[in-house]
């Protein structure tokens, strides 16, 4: 074949075919799920979107082992909140510091706090699935809102603007929870994580594909939990108490996301590259027990990625000037829209810009879990390592 006088030869055509096909995933991705929470914050400015009027009363449950420093800077935060009925359970899991100590002190002075703990010598895996057990079966009221000890709400309106998503019908509100901006290159890549991982779980959630919350800033229903038996599918496993309950139950029609910037928690990040690595392992430790549509959705974009990064060096390797011209456009198309849309959604819910970390990141990111599924603690050293 000729163009233009220029030969391409079957090897380049088929390398070309590749790339089209991850180039035009990749697009789909970013407009249709990544945009997600761009374009329905334009959905609701246009007010197409219904929101709950009415303020139902809430339980905020959140866990505290050793968090005495942080429940003392957070917590009063919320406890602060501009919401008409609202309840805190704090569930002391076992913590050795001041915690209980402050605790009862600051129950003397905020009538909205209320307290249990996990008894001594409890023996579960996940002691936390335990603690928040008791904190759910302790809570008053039907709507659960959870959080972690580290974390502080955006300003006194979280409640209220989680709560506006409490219709008839919904039992999960998925919010977003980032971590806070400090100056390392370890936490600028803690941030994009994050916010990526954010932007997918809701995107695809507003799109009709729940799969996963955080258990930084996500709602649900007490009675959904009690019919889900709780925890009991997953006592064995050290993580899952956010994402497998919203994995099993939740749908299109059962869920809402919250995108305001006023509804986000930040969270106090991990300080060194290892904790974080070994945080990420935890957290992908159970996405085999998710469904096997999830799993497969989840599986396609990075293995689509992968080509993309992959068939677009072969091009610039073995291709003639019109492919390499070709490529090079519609990877610049790619950049563009990524640029744009992780950079507008970045500073919607006040986090950082990124420019070459970007593409740095979108390479290395899944590298590193591709390492932990094979070779890491959830791959093949699985059964020889004993999760802390």
């Amino acid at each position: 074949m000729y163009i233009s006088n220029i030969e391409f030869s079957v090897f380049e055509l088929i390398l070309l075919g590749l790339f089209f096909v991850a180039f035009s995933y990749q697009l789909y991705f970013y407009l249709r799920y990544i945009n997600g929470v761009l374009s329905y914050k334009r959905k609701l400015k246009k007010s197409n979107t219904i929101l709950q009027s009415s303020q139902p009363a809430v339980s905020v449950v959140i866990c505290a082992r050793d968090e005495a420093e942080n429940l003392r800077k957070y917590l009063p935060l919320f406890l602060d909140q501009d919401y008409p009925d609202f309840e805190i359970i704090v569930v002391n899991d076992g913590s050795t510091d001041d915690t209980e100590l402050l605790l009862n002190d600051m129950k003397e002075q905020y009538p909205k706090l209320r307290s249990t703990f996990v008894p001594y010598g409890a023996t579960n895996v996940s002691t936390k699935k335990l603690a928040l057990t008791l904190g759910i079966k302790a809570a008053k009221y039907d709507w659960i809102l959870l959080t972690d000890a580290d974390c502080m709400p955006d300003g006194n309106s979280w409640i209220t603007n989680m709560a506006r998503n409490f219709n008839q019908g919904v039992e999960f509100v998925l919010g977003y929870g980032p971590y806070l901006i400090e100056k390392s290159a370890v936490n600028k890549l803690i941030t994009f994580d994050t916010l990526f991982i954010a932007l997918q779980y809701m995107g695809y959630a507003l799109k009709g594909k729940p799969y996963m919350g955080v258990g930084r800033n996500m709602a649900y229903r007490k009675d959904v939990f009690f019919r889900m038996k709780g925890f009991a599918s997953n006592l064995h496993l050290r993580s899952g108490d956010d994402d497998l309950i919203v994995n099993a139950a939740a749908n299109a029609f059962n869920t809402k996301v919250e995108v305001s910037a006023e509804s986000i928690t930040w969270s106090e990040p991990n300080k060194t590259l290892e904790d974080w690595l070994f945080q990420k392992e935890r957290h992908l430790s159970v996405s085999s027990f998710y469904s096997a549509k999830s799993k497969i959705r989840l599986s396609l974009e990075p293995i689509m990625r992968g080509l993309f990064y992959l068939s677009f060096l072969l091009v610039l390797i073995f291709g003639n000037f019109i492919s390499i011209i070709v490529a090079g456009t519609l990877f610049l198309t790619r950049a563009i829209s990524q640029l744009v849309i992780i950079n507008k959604s970045s500073k919607h819910f006040g986090g950082r810009n990124y420019f070459l970390s970007l593409f740095v990141f979108d390479i290395y990111l899944p590298l590193v879990s591709l390492y932990m599924v094979t070779f890491g603690r959830i791959g093949s050293r699985s059964k020889r390592i004993v999760w802390k």
